[in-house]
């Protein structure tokens, strides 16, 4: 289930800002994603984004995660 909404969450972010996923792969501590980005967006700003945010939402929706990951 956590898994299913870590993706569903990934996929929304990069849809705000109009990337395309290539590939992605959920490990049990980490993501690896290939995306596609557009030229306006730097790589930097868009890993801080999609970080962020996601980090924000994931904990809002599973609350007992900040004590097991903090």
């Amino acid at each position: 289930m956590l898994c299913q909404d870590i993706v569903n969450i990934l996929s929304m972010l990069c849809k705000r800002k109009g990337v395309n996923i290539v590939e992605a792969e959920i490990c049990p501590d980490h993501v690896h994603m290939l995306v596609e980005i557009l030229p306006n967006i730097s790589v930097a700003s868009f890993v801080g984004y999609l970080k962020g945010k996601s980090t924000l939402i994931i904990f809002e929706r599973h609350a007992n995660l900040k004590y097991k990951y903090g």
